[in-house]
């Protein structure tokens, strides 16, 4: 069984798939951090992502290993560097070239290929997997994903103000609502749920009713 989950930046898309996995005794795929991991690698090498051929031979030699606990980059836990404002910012730009979409849109798909799976991200149930079994968009106000964002980046000692994180997420909003290949949207067919003011147990219980009450994405 395929659970897709999409949503912007802060939403709670990875802790509360993170829980309904666990809970649903499924493996559990955080595809932003996949594209995170393909971007801190070309950026360390100083790859330049518009020379379309240096690109393609760039992301053929990328040495990602993902598991239900970590993402390994060369074999090394990069859990931590790929979560920094820095990569955020321009994850969102990387990840509108279409050579990097069609390999790490291959790699979800051979990640999941017979699991049962709880996948996250922005184009999950859009493009990655339209005929997924379940599709929900979870979503939040800018001010509210702002404040998680925050409070994970300070849990983790990082130096940022809630107004620069506030602002970063509308402009990775607008970004990804608005990039040429696979922007972020609702599925026709997705259940939406706002987690404004919901707790995680509460969206996660939500979600579990909607699939043991058979209100699927078909």
């Amino acid at each position: 069984m395929i659970i897709a989950i999409d949503g912007p930046a802060g939403a709670g898309k990875s802790t509360i798939a993170k829980k309904l996995s666990k809970q649903m005794g499924y493996m559990y795929l955080d595809t932003g951090a996949i594209y995170r991991t393909i971007t801190l690698d070309l950026c360390n090498r100083h790859i330049d992502v518009e020379n379309k051929e240096l690109l393609a031979e760039s992301l053929s030699e990328i040495d990602m290993e993902y598991t239900t606990d970590h993402i390994f980059l060369n074999g090394k836990i990069v859990d931590d560097e790929i979560r920094t404002e820095s990569i955020s910012q321009k994850t969102s730009h990387y990840s509108s070239k279409s050579e990097i979409r069609v390999f790490a849109v291959e790699m979800q798909r051979n990640i999941s290929l017979n699991e049962d799976i709880v996948l996250e991200g922005r184009d999950i149930g859009t493009v990655v997997f339209p005929n997924a079994d379940y599709k929900f968009y979870l979503t939040a106000s800018e001010e509210e994903r702002g404040k998680r964002r925050y409070k994970d980046m300070i849990d983790k000692g990082m130096d940022t103000t809630l107004e620069e994180i506030v602002d970063s997420i509308k402009k990775r909003d607008f970004n990804d609502k608005n990039r040429e290949i696979a922007p972020l949207s609702k599925a026709d067919d997705a259940i939406e749920i706002d987690t404004t003011s919901m707790t995680i147990d509460e969206v996660v219980e939500k979600m579990v009713n909607c699939i043991k009450g058979g209100v699927s994405a078909l």
